[in-house]
């Protein structure tokens, strides 16, 4: 008999190569660590949390570090992404377990699946959300994002400049958010053919080609308060260092270039989404770059924002993969 959903959300900060990282957990059974992506926080798993613990999990939503009530380095180098796999080894250690599922949305997918990669001892099944999973390897990062878009800029070139995102940002969190989150989400995101909000003219910013007054379905009044309050107290500089590692990373992980991942995964994404569209190649290679895929699915209609858009598809699929990996719980 189905359980009733865990209301009761327990916050905890546990030591990590960061100093501390900050999360929060519901539930008992096997660990089940989820990863947020960019500009987000434990909060994106809001939905989730509760429907994994009543489902037999226990569930652990993170704040990346940089972000939230985690620790935030100074240093830009401090946010490589080998740095984030030992942040979520720690995270399993100092919650007294031995090896956890891991999923992961957006960056957070892309930490996921090399969490996943670099200690399969520890991460023996990989959730990605949004971003498909592309082995490391390849050209250098910066030098294609360079060259996408001709006279335009990419917004990850955008922001890899210290400084140059926050500038726009800071100034009004809460307004950049809100504008960020309707132009990646179904329902508020520009028509096919008007200008893509993933590019920056010369001179101008990322926000010009956001939606005015334009709130999606998903994000309450209180949603936005939570993601703003949070990034108007710790600024943008830790979520943003991310996107300034790319090409620090590709070099740390060469070791790996070209490696599939073999543990049982899930991938899902939205149709609409340009992380799908673009890296739809990546999907099609999945038979060899994801040997272990036993669920894969494209939600029709849905944005980026895949767990907050659709919580209900998103809760669905989880629990029967989980369900599949370890088997039924209760």
């Amino acid at each position: 008999m189905p359980q009733a959903p865990v209301t009761e959300f327990t916050h905890r900060l546990v030591p990590s190569p960061a100093g501390r990282i900050h999360l929060v957990e519901q539930g008992s059974g096997p660990l089940v660590l989820l990863v947020h992506g960019f500009p987000e926080s434990w909060y994106a798993w809001r939905h989730q949390l509760p429907v994994l613990a009543a489902a037999g999990y226990r569930v652990a939503a993170l704040d990346v570090r940089g972000y939230g009530r985690s620790s935030r380095p100074e240093a830009v180098e401090a946010y490589r992404m080998l740095e984030l796999v030992e942040d979520n080894v720690a995270v399993v250690e100092a919650l007294g377990e031995r090896s956890a599922v891991i999923v992961g949305h957006d960056w957070g997918a892309t930490i996921a699946a090399t969490s996943a990669l670099v200690r399969p001892e520890v991460f023996r099944a990989v959730g990605l959300l949004s971003v498909p999973y592309t082995p490391p390897g390849g050209p250098r990062p910066s030098e294609v994002f360079a060259g996408m878009g001709g006279p335009e800029e990419f917004y990850v070139s955008y922001f890899q400049q210290p400084g140059r995102a926050e500038a726009e940002i800071e100034p009004d969190v809460r307004g950049w958010l809100a504008g960020f989150y309707a132009a990646l989400s179904a329902g508020t995101m520009p028509a096919p053919g008007a200008p893509d909000p993933h590019f920056v003219t010369p001179g101008g910013t990322l926000r010009d080609r956001f939606p005015s007054g334009r709130r999606p379905a998903w994000l309450t009044e209180h949603d936005l308060d939570v993601y703003a309050g949070e990034f108007e107290r710790t600024g943008l500089t830790g979520a943003l260092n991310r996107y300034r590692n790319m090409d620090r990373d590709w070099s740390d992980l060469t070791p790996w270039s070209g490696a599939p991942l073999p543990q049982p995964s899930l991938f899902l994404g939205g149709t609409l989404d340009a992380s799908t569209t673009w890296l739809s190649d990546a999907i099609a290679a999945y038979p060899t770059t994801l040997p272990g895929l036993t669920s894969s699915h494209l939600l029709e209609g849905a944005g980026h924002f895949l767990q907050q858009e659709r919580p209900e598809e998103t809760n669905r699929l989880l629990t029967e993969w989980l369900k599949a990996v370890d088997g039924p719980r209760g």
